[in-house]
């Protein structure tokens, strides 16, 4: 099984958050302004890059939270001066990988539009009680969990894979809920940021490349 990449939207229908680890071919660079700050490094719009301030907050060694509640213990009071975590950065392009000729902020209205289309299909199809789970096509796997407060985690992954739901829910009740809701330096449904720190994503990438299917 080949895990590709993972988006999570807000209740705003708005991607907060993405992280890839095989992906062959990856998006272009979003245009400037087509996505919120703190989503990924990866894929942030070249003019965006050099604002690391933006990050900081997020990224300081020194902004420490305790694991259980969430309480900040200790904050950096040289934002200003730090440095981005290389968590945080954006990566160096593989070699090998080609673009898919989409930019960034295409491609994830794009995921998000299928996955609406399809929910709504099939409730309109066989009843509201009935789920949309995943779906495949002879290219990728599409997995998805749904919060109650209306946070959709996507992922993409190898045909041949069996469902992931349970992949996104552990990421949902473990980093998720320590790194972003108990953060109180990720302000979540802002419209304005997304929920990108080093703390969430170090703990999603452990979790994954820690799993028995992660090749």
């Amino acid at each position: 099984m080949t895990i590709y990449s993972l988006y999570i939207y807000d209740r705003h229908c708005t991607c907060v958050y993405y992280h890839d680890w095989h992906r062959t071919r990856r998006p272009k660079p979003a245009v400037e302004r087509g996505i919120l700050p703190a989503v990924s490094q990866a894929v942030v719009a070249p003019a965006a890059e050099t604002n690391s301030s933006t990050f900081t907050i997020y990224s300081s060694p020194r902004n420490t939270l305790t694991s259980a509640s969430g309480v900040v213990v200790a904050v950096n009071e040289m934002n200003a001066q730090s440095t981005v975590s290389p968590l945080l950065q954006a990566p160096p392009s593989p070699v090998g990988i080609s673009s898919t000729g989409l930019s960034f902020d295409e491609e994830v209205k794009l995921v998000y539009g299928v996955v609406l289309s399809l929910r709504n299909m099939i409730k309109k199809l066989s009843g509201r009680d009935e789920q949309f789970l995943n779906y495949r096509t002879s290219a990728y796997k599409l997995h998805l969990f749904e919060t109650l407060s209306g946070y959709k985690f996507v992922m993409l992954s190898d045909p041949g894979t069996e469902s992931l739901r349970f992949v996104l829910r552990q990421i949902y009740v473990g980093p998720f809920l320590e790194y972003v809701v108990r953060n109180p330096l990720v302000n979540m449904d802002s419209k304005e940021y997304g929920i990108d720190n080093e703390y969430f994503r170090t703990s999603v990438d452990r979790m994954i490349r820690g799993s028995s299917f992660f090749p």
